[in-house]
């Protein structure tokens, strides 16, 4: 069995984002490609805004109707550069979250903008063959270290996105529990735990997954991180052939 050390886990963190990165790449680039192109229109359109305009005034006119319609052009291709860099800052935002290697204070934060900045990046990765439903409740913040939260949050959407072979869809919610502490689960249309391998769902080293997909470590970093440095509780169903649901609850402010 694998001891989970602090260079352990900094270790798994980052392989769980390497994971994402083609799709982190391809989700910025396809904007960015979009406002170049947009770029080089704008700029055509101002030189011939500018002539239209020289022209009118030379001649003590009124701004031609071409002029208008090329403003009407830029405020187009402006509202799209605007869609665009939106969906950059929320990529660059979600990476931000797993970030600061050092970032290890407890602080009061919003679970839900949490796992939106999570999903965000499995989103990027696994759009194309899952559906990602967020079913976000009401909850109070919670005091946390929003790193390592993340990185649980990381890991069970990686597990659920893997668990899915083909096509499915993961539901994320969140909710107040009865007992006060705040609850998320993460609900996948994979394959399922087969029932001899449940015992040993979070034990360090043990994995189902092909070698260079999976270290064994994830979970049982997870179930760290959430029961002995949160306080929280760390738990999971699931049946064969329909998929499964992985729970944390910790406490909330």
């Amino acid at each position: 069995m694998q001891e989970i050390d602090a260079t352990t886990e900094e270790r798994e963190r980052l392989a769980a984002l390497g994971q994402l990165v083609a799709g982190v790449v391809h989700e910025i680039n396809n904007p960015i490609g979009s406002i170049i192109s947009n770029n080089e229109v704008v700029l055509k359109a101002l030189d011939k805004l500018k002539d239209a305009l020289v022209t009118a005034s030379a001649g003590n006119q009124p701004p031609p109707k071409k002029a208008i319609d090329l403003v009407d052009t830029l405020r187009s291709l402006a509202a799209v550069d605007k869609i665009a860099c939106e969906r950059i800052s929320a990529v660059v935002r979600s990476l931000k979250t797993f970030s600061r290697a050092t970032d290890v204070e407890v602080r009061l934060v919003s679970l839900n903008d949490l796992m939106r900045d999570t999903a965000k990046l499995i989103d990027c990765q696994y759009k194309r063959c899952l559906r990602l439903d967020m079913q976000l409740g009401d909850i109070p913040q919670v005091e946390c270290r929003p790193q390592q939260l993340g990185q649980v949050f990381l890991n069970l959407l990686l597990n659920a996105a893997q668990a899915i072979e083909v096509s499915g869809s993961i539901i994320v919610r969140t909710r107040l529990a009865e007992d006060g502490m705040v609850e998320a689960s993460i609900t996948d249309t994979g394959k399922g735990i087969p029932p001899e391998n449940r015992a040993r769902i979070f034990e360090a080293g043990f994995t189902t997954k092909p070698m260079g997909i999976g270290s064994g470590l994830g979970l049982a970093l997870s179930k760290r991180i959430v029961e002995e440095d949160h306080h929280g509780r760390i738990w999971f169903e699931s049946e064969v052939g329909k998929g499964t649901t992985f729970f944390v609850r910790i406490p909330g402010r």
